[in-house]
């Protein structure tokens, strides 16, 4: 009795609460939807002190003691923000000082100061667990300067003539060279079960041979992800190596032009899509770029903001609502979500610090929820609807899903009105970073956003009384109240007759 009386009283609040959200039916999960976090191993979190060998936190070119315990440690710290992949630097024996993972002396050992290759498959496991994926960076180039075969008289053909002040570079033409290179890969995948690789300076090698790395390390594992790095900014020579079936590469491209839009305040977002759009255009898949604001090799983006006397915090917040918003994967370095210092080289290295601040964590965390939730964000068409000076409007649509992005860049809160003939009619913008709401008017939909903002909406149908749910409810209510007149006059009646 008790528990029908409960079941009838929740009803109409699950009818509430069942509300449609516009969000579209997720579907199976693909590369495109994931966002990654960049890691150096030595440089984020020490875990274990027992491999501590010769370890200086004070010297910058010197191991400073992170491992893989200390990664697994902070999983649920990365997947809180909302990433659904990691990415870690080399992590295979390096020669002294190599904590960047790029002075290789053995491609199938671990390096010692990470920790053994039972930690590191025990993080692929802890990782896969929280439905994350790993992807490492493999080098395909290089080995490290004093390595032996430099001086193995039968491998002198392994090696391109060295050039004065480069390093000497793999000749992957040589077979043998080409061999080990794959058979490497081909064996860390199939120990670790990792989920893929980055490969850095694609264009440094022999096209023969990527086109053949990539067909053995892709029939290794389905659905393995190949992202590459080249020197170049020049979108076409981009596309012409992902036309060689690598998935996709970091964007410099992209990075070249957002950096300085973001980097200070009261800048135009006038070429922010333009410019988007035509690098879209030019890549066989931008969905599977990899969209970055810094990477190990640059300055830091907060470097620049501080230098151009500007508030880390806005300048990152601006950017990542660019970031997860357009077409491609992003890819957010550590540290960026503490607003990270860092200029050149070493110094860009820094040691990640856990005891910060969170407010950039919870927009972060806050992003990844949205691009999570809302296909429109991960696999979407890319449209400007609206820009004035520091403003610009955007839209994603998926299968009848639309999200609407506005960035306001300027140091003056503003407003802008869509047209209507750009979005559909007698619908509302629902904010989804805050509680803001814009029903569509003959006009269309003006917006207005504070000094350093950004909003994300949801193009949803106008709130208001919902006649069928009212229906439903009276009728809920009306089968309640009779239920409990029916039961008070019978169990009356069972008392008269008990006296």
């Amino acid at each position: 009795m008790k528990n029908r009386v409960w079941t009838l009283i929740f009803i109409p609040f699950l009818l509430f609460y069942a509300l449609p959200t516009g969000a579209a039916e997720t579907e199976d999960r693909k590369w495109q939807d994931e966002s990654m976090y960049y890691l150096m191993v030595d440089r984020f979190n020490n875990g274990d002190i027992k491999n501590d060998y010769e370890v200086n936190v004070q010297d910058p070119k010197a191991f400073h003691g992170g491992d893989f315990l200390g990664i697994i440690n902070k999983l649920d710290y990365i997947k809180d923000m909302g990433f659904t992949a990691i990415r870690l630097n080399s992590i295979f024996d390096n020669e002294e000082n190599g904590y960047h993972g790029k002075w290789i002396q053995d491609f199938y050992k671990t390096e010692e100061h990470y920790g053994t290759m039972d930690e590191f498959k025990q993080l692929v496991k802890e990782a896969h667990k929280r439905e994350m994926k790993v992807v490492i960076d493999f080098e395909i180039n290089e080995v490290g300067p004093n390595h032996p075969w430099l001086s193995e008289s039968d491998k002198k053909n392994w090696f391109h003539e060295q050039k004065k002040g480069e390093p000497p570079y793999l000749n992957q033409d040589n077979q043998d060279v080409k061999n080990y290179l794959i058979d490497a890969a081909k064996w860390w995948i199939k120990e670790s079960n990792i989920d893929g690789y980055y490969l850095g300076n694609t264009d440094l090698a022999s096209e023969s041979f990527i086109r053949e790395f990539v067909k053995e390390v892709k029939g290794a594992k389905d659905h393995f992800y190949l992202l590459g790095g080249v020197q170049s900014d020049d979108p076409v020579t981009i596309a012409h190596f992902q036309e060689m079936g690598i998935d996709g590469f970091i964007d410099y491209p992209l990075s070249k032009n957002i950096r300085p839009i973001f980097d200070q305040v009261d800048n135009s977002l006038s070429d922010l899509i333009t410019n988007k759009e035509k690098i879209m255009a030019d890549y066989p898949d931008p969905y599977l770029m990899g969209s970055v604001m810094d990477t190990d090799d640059m300055i830091r983006f907060t470097h620049n903001a501080v230098a151009k006397n500007q508030h880390p915090g806005p300048r990152w917040k601006l950017a990542l609502t660019y970031l997860y918003t357009t077409p491609g994967i992003p890819i957010v370095y550590y540290g960026s979500e503490i607003a990270l210092e860092g200029g050149e080289g070493e110094a860009n290295h820094r040691q990640m610090d856990f005891r910060t601040d969170k407010e950039l964590i919870d927009y972060i965390t806050k992003l990844g929820e949205l691009r999570g939730k809302y296909p429109s964000l991960t696999r979407g068409t890319l449209e400007l609807l609206a820009e004035e000076n520091e403003l610009s409007v955007y839209k994603r649509t998926y299968e009848g899903e639309t999200t609407v992005i506005a960035i306001n860049n300027s140091s003056e809160s503003q407003n802008i009105t869509v047209p209507s003939k750009l979005l559909e009619e007698n619908k509302e913008l629902r904010g989804l970073l805050s509680d803001d709401q814009v029903k569509g008017s003959d006009k269309g939909y003006t917006l207005f956003l504070d000094r350093e903002e950004a909003e994300v909406y949801i193009l949803a149908e106008k709130s208001g009384l919902n006649i069928p749910y009212v229906i439903a409810t009276i009728a809920v209510y009306g089968a309640f109240l009779t239920f409990i007149i029916l039961a008070w006059r019978k169990s009356k009646k069972k008392r008269a007759q008990g006296e």
